[in-house]
């Protein structure tokens, strides 16, 4: 049997063969260091143990029980059993329950003490778990607190997952660990082999956070020199200089009076374009939903097509790309410009004649607007000068690369609505100069927000009855999809408010409470385990007004145009990131219907009560960004980011990020880049051999850069 090694595939761990393999390819793991980069995404809080007196009806707890009558298995129909026991401790009894799981008659005696970890719910006077976690308890063996959940794919179980990462905790002393020694000792970090064990295991809280910590650390400080190296390369690209700027045209055929904050990000934009140096535009423009970025954009690529070339806009989903069709197309075509939209659900033939008129030496396509079927290899730009992405933080760095790789010195245009804190833009962007729009165009209507209890539940409802009556449509925003009841993120592993809070609300089941609570409506369901082509017809339907309430995860955060929806719910709001929340705000608001939003939370920490008062209280995106930091760290920021939106080319996640709770990491790791960089500017003084290969690794970045 060969030795295993950090670059042995996964097929060579026990238990995945050829079937299983693509399973975990599927996520991005094909080989045993991948699994060892493979974080947590939240982490089980199992030793918070109360007795049955202490737990409260339908809510996650972890019971010390032993187990008091034997486990007896009934088919109760075709393809459906159930094995049923009771257990106890010295307050009461619980009755357990395990569906289609007839091999728990085996793991049970009589007199043997578990840990069980599920809801309890009352029935009669019956208290019951059903499919709970379980772990046997004995004298020698203590059990962890804190059980880490990681990301699944199809055909991956958390069982299956936890074994692989088992067996590829062996090979942990082969990676070498890329952070100057003198650096480490600075902040009292784990090695790097420590640090990985530990988030796979942890043995407490203090341990795990320091481990956080030091990974946090790594990978900003690798994506800042990264970005660093990848500003020095752009400088030598040599871009077509776009020095014809009348604009004139486009501003007549607007029906509205641009802001103070638009023009002067235009200005910007357009003399980024004109450089005599001829170097590209590399450009951020940042702004909160409605504030006008897309007219920016849409300048920017006149001015592109002004000078005889070509543009692109990419966005992350269809819906939205279809979107910025139907404005941009009839305004384009009264100046003449061809206007052609490209997605995964083009039908082949149109797809082909695009291709050939994008590339066409005459008579071609002037804009290009689509998704990431923008990204195709046999696409190609007969001169593309200016490539547009929106909503930035939906792409990864890979992806904001790939689509200037159509032409390597195009200029570079990319949009977010999520407001930065400074400190974090300079390590997110670092690639990238920055714009922003700090001012929202005339008539955009202010969202009342309101902060609510449950014990306000009846009068919520009652406001959604009259929302509806009146012709309005609601969203309701819940934190999880359905498993990820009972789960602390990583990123809130460490709040003092956090291990009392109260369950999360997911979306499956509270789509199926508000459809008995409002029958005569009608309710739609969307989250991220939904094909891309799914959730855009539930989209559809819904800006079709043949969805009434819209029950969701954080999928419709960005992009989503529904002027006629008028009321935001946020379930649980604590435990969504102040910006996050801010995002979902800006999805109402957006017609002539005076709009709410409704942050329903019943935690009792002072801080999450101080973070959603904040967020009633004002409505300027950049002053909300700064109190989430000072108040939450960056956490939230990369939280809300999403685990497979930030996972970079060649292998840099950033699932440590979004859970690191301390805010002094970023800037640290930050200015740690720069006195590298200055110091060794090459990266080619021996101490620093090793961190050149991790960027290498993780960034792809061209060997040019070190030279």
């Amino acid at each position: 049997m060969k030795a295993l090694t950090l670059h042995s595939p996964v097929t060579e761990l026990p238990g995945i063969a050829k079937v299983r393999a693509e399973a975990f390819r599927r996520l991005g793991i094909c080989t045993v260091r991948d699994l060892l980069f493979h974080f947590p995404r939240s982490y089980e809080n199992r030793g918070d143990i109360k007795t049955i007196a202490e737990a409260v009806d339908d809510t996650i707890h972890a019971l010390s029980l032993v187990v008091a009558t034997v486990p007896k298995t009934a088919n109760i129909r075709r393809g459906m059993s159930i094995t049923k026991f009771r257990a106890f401790d010295a307050t009461g009894t619980v009755e357990i329950l395990f569906f289609n799981q007839p091999y728990c008659r085996d793991v049970f005696s009589v007199g043997d003490e578990f840990r069980f970890f599920g809801k309890l719910t009352v029935e009669g006077r019956v208290l019951r778990m059903t499919n709970p976690a379980y772990e046997k308890i004995t004298p020698d063996t203590p059990l962890p607190d804190l059980v880490p959940r990681y990301p699944l794919g199809e055909g991956l179980s958390p069982k299956i997952i936890g074994n692989a990462i088992n067996a590829a905790l062996s090979c942990l002393n082969g990676i070498e660990d890329f952070l100057p020694e003198n650096i480490r000792q600075k902040y009292a970090f784990p090695t790097l082999p420590t640090a990985i064990k530990i988030l796979h295991e942890p043995p407490s809280a203090p341990l795990l956070r320091a481990s956080l910590n030091r990974l946090a650390f790594d990978e900003y400080l690798v994506f800042s020199l990264a970005l660093s190296l990848a500003r020095r390369t752009r400088k030598a690209l040599g871009a077509a200089p776009c020095t014809k700027q009348n604009i004139a045209p486009i501003l007549a055929l607007l029906p509205y009076e641009l802001t103070d904050a638009q023009k002067a990000v235009i200005r910007e934009i357009a003399a980024d374009m004109a450089r005599p140096d001829s170097i590209p535009m590399s450009r951020i423009l940042v702004g909160d939903v409605g504030c006008g970025k897309t007219i920016c954009a849409a300048i920017a690529a006149y001015i592109a097509i002004l000078n005889g070339h070509q543009a692109a806009i990419m966005a992350p989903t269809e819906i939205l790309a279809r979107q910025h069709y139907h404005d941009l197309s009839g305004l384009f075509e009264k100046l003449g410009i061809r206007t052609e939209l490209l997605v995964g659900a083009t039908p082949a033939r149109e797809r082909t004649r695009i291709y050939r008129e994008l590339a066409a030496p005459t008579d071609r396509i002037d804009l290009l607007i689509g998704t990431h079927a923008l990204l195709n290899e046999k696409l190609i730009f007969a001169d593309l000068a200016l490539a547009i992405t929106d909503e930035q933080h939906r792409f990864g760095v890979g992806q904001r690369a790939a689509i200037r790789e159509k032409n390597p010195s195009a200029h570079l245009l990319v949009m977010s609505a999520t407001p930065i804190p400074r400190t974090l833009a300079l390590v997110l962007y670092g690639d990238l100069d920055i714009s922003r729009i700090t001012e929202m165009p005339e008539g955009r209507q202010r969202v009342d927000t309101h902060l609510i209890n449950e014990a306000l539940r009846d009068r919520l409802n009652g406001f959604i009855r009259q929302t509806v009556s009146e012709g309005g449509q609601v969203y309701v925003v819940c934190p999880a999809i359905e498993e990820e009841e009972g789960a602390i993120p990583l990123g809130r592993v460490f709040m003092p408010d956090e291990f009392g809070a109260p369950p999360l609300k997911n979306a499956v089941e509270h789509a199926e409470k508000l459809a008995k609570t409002f029958p005569d409506y009608r309710i739609g369901l969307m989250h991220g385990k939904l094909k891309a082509a799914e959730k855009d017809l539930i989209m559809q339907r819904f800006s079709a007004k043949e969805i009434d309430i819209l029950v969701s995860t954080t999928v419709i955060e960005v992009g989503v145009n529904v002027p006629n929806a008028s009321l935001m719910i946020v379930e649980n709001a604590d435990r969504f990131g102040l910006s996050q929340l801010h995002q979902l705000r800006g999805r109402v608001g957006r017609g002539s219907r005076k709009s709410y939003c409704i942050l329903v939370s019943d935690t009792q920490g002072d801080t999450a009560k101080r973070r959603l008062q904040a967020l009633c209280r004002t409505y300027d995106g950049y002053e909300i960004a700064e109190e989430d930091l000072r108040l939450r760290g960056p956490g939230d920021f990369f939280a809300s980011y999403g685990e497979d939106t930030v996972r970079q080319s060649g292998g840099l996640h950033f699932s440590a990020i979004a859970a690191s709770a301390d805010p002094q990491i970023p800037k640290a790791a930050f200015e740690e880049a720069g006195a590298i960089l200055t110091h060794d500017p090459t990266l080619n003084s021996p101490e620093h051999k090793v961190l050149a290969a991790e960027i290498l690794r993780a960034f792809s970045v061209d060997n040019t850069s070190f030279s």
